[in-house]
């Protein structure tokens, strides 16, 4: 199992948990995490075994935001050089290293349940943004404080937030920057449910768990390349195309008779196929937008 200096990857029965890991610093995001997050990412996508990731944080905090050590120069990468600029700049252009993280996670074979278990700030939260299901603990806090630090938001939330809560909501967390409770969190819709401290994992485990048990993997990466990348379609014709496709591929397919049989033999099913085999393109026409 691949070895992170920022978070534990533990993979078992199925679900794989990524836990960030700087309890120290309130697993505070840094260079080494954002390249550790995209690699671990890398390596669940390429692991059949994996079903479902689980993200939550050690310690008191899921993430606090950035690291603040460097002081006045935290987000001045430029000025900072050496790896920190270096893992920002891809074709001799400088990216914003959240969205780095965030567009990775949206490109996902798996699906992700964010198990949020304390503090969410600034890229604490907005990482978890393109993630697929957010629980929360009653004693999560949650803040798009970007512009109380005088930047603007990041890692592509102003494209996913407003899909989740809505203009009006994400505007009013962005202009304000305040931290907010997770009952704030549950009543706008950026998370799922709330739980005790204590119970927040289980839950989380017993949704992955629902997802592995009884669902075929590559209906299930199909499933979320579809609902993800719709979300910004311009018209419902892009949906069809890809859903013909699918259904077309899918339902040739030995998983396909095997969902069948077994709800006719009323047993378990057992699919064969995998996602980095058999997980079929049903996007032409697709091509990731380039960086400019």
């Amino acid at each position: 199992m691949a070895k992170f200096e920022t978070l534990r990857l533990e993979i078992e029965d199925g679900v794989a948990l990524l836990t960030l890991s700087r309890p120290d610093k309130l697993n505070a995001f840094n260079t080494q995490m954002l390249k550790d997050l995209i690699a671990a990412f890398d390596a669940t996508d390429a692991d059949d075994a994996v079903r479902a990731v689980i993200v939550t944080g050690a310690g008191r905090a899921f993430c606090a935001g950035a690291d603040l050590s460097a002081g006045a120069t935290t987000f001045d990468y430029a000025a900072r050089g050496g790896e920190d600029q270096a893992a920002r700049t891809q074709g001799g252009v400088q990216r914003d290293g959240g969205g780095l993280v965030s567009l990775r996670i949206f490109r996902s074979l798996k699906p992700v349940i964010a198990a949020v278990n304390g503090a969410a700030v600034g890229v604490g939260v907005t990482m978890q943004l393109p993630m697929d299901i957010r629980l929360a603990s009653t004693e999560a806090r949650f803040g798009f404080v970007f512009a109380r630090r005088g930047m603007n938001p990041e890692a592509a939330s102003s494209w996913f937030l407003p899909r989740l809560v809505g203009v009006q909501t994400a505007l009013e967390w962005c202009y304000t920057g305040r931290v907010f409770p997770a009952q704030e969190a549950l009543d706008r819709g950026l998370v799922r449910s709330l739980h005790a401290p204590d119970e927040l994992l289980p839950a989380a485990r017993a949704l992955a768990r629902e997802i592995a048990d009884n669902t075929a993997p590559v209906s299930i990466a199909l499933t979320r390349q579809l609902l993800w990348r719709m979300a910004g379609a311009a018209h419902p014709m892009e949906a069809h195309r890809a859903d013909s496709r699918g259904i077309q591929a899918r339902g040739a397919s030995a998983d396909a008779r095997e969902g069948v049989t077994s709800f006719l033999e009323k047993r378990p099913a057992a699919f064969p196929n995998k996602v980095s085999t058999d997980l079929p393109d049903i996007w032409p026409d697709w091509a990731e937008p380039e960086f400019k």
